[in-house]
């Protein structure tokens, strides 16, 4: 029986998910502060969907555009949690609602977007990219 699209994932399902091994996950967690799944006794990692699109866009920023741990822990004080989500989720599947954020423990209500705006996940998914080529140009002058 297939989970729902809201349940939690275990790190081996997160892991099959994100197309990345287990122990790069618990890796990603000691570099990346806005990765934190629940953990019940005995350790055990559960992964919310909101875990599973920045994990996924961890996963893109690092390997298909080639940022470094740096480079996206930059991004993520840059553009909040939402906005580096977007990479991970551009369809916004995940809801990033301010309740949704504060029971996930990922609120970040500056990234928030201002009510009334116009598709405003469509915008921030934009900015996004354009913040990350900026990034990646940046790096490259810095070389």
């Amino acid at each position: 029986m297939a989970k729902g699209p809201n349940a939690f994932r275990t790190i081996s399902e997160a892991a099959d998910d994100i197309g990345a091994p287990q122990h790069v996950l618990r890796f990603w967690e000691t570099k990346f502060t806005f990765v934190s799944p629940l953990k019940r006794a005995g350790g055990r990692r559960f992964y919310r969907p909101q875990d599973i699109a920045l994990l996924k866009a961890v996963r893109r920023l690092l390997h298909d555009e080639g940022l470094t741990i740096k480079g996206v822990q930059r991004l993520h004080r840059e553009l909040g949690v939402q906005k580096l989500a977007a990479f991970g989720d551009p369809d916004a599947g995940v809801s990033y609602s301010p309740s949704a954020l504060d029971e996930a423990g990922l609120d970040d209500s500056r990234s928030l977007p201002a009510a009334g705006d116009a598709n405003p996940v469509r915008l921030q998914t934009v900015l996004a990219e354009i913040e990350g080529a900026r990034m990646r140009l940046e790096a490259v002058l810095d070389r």
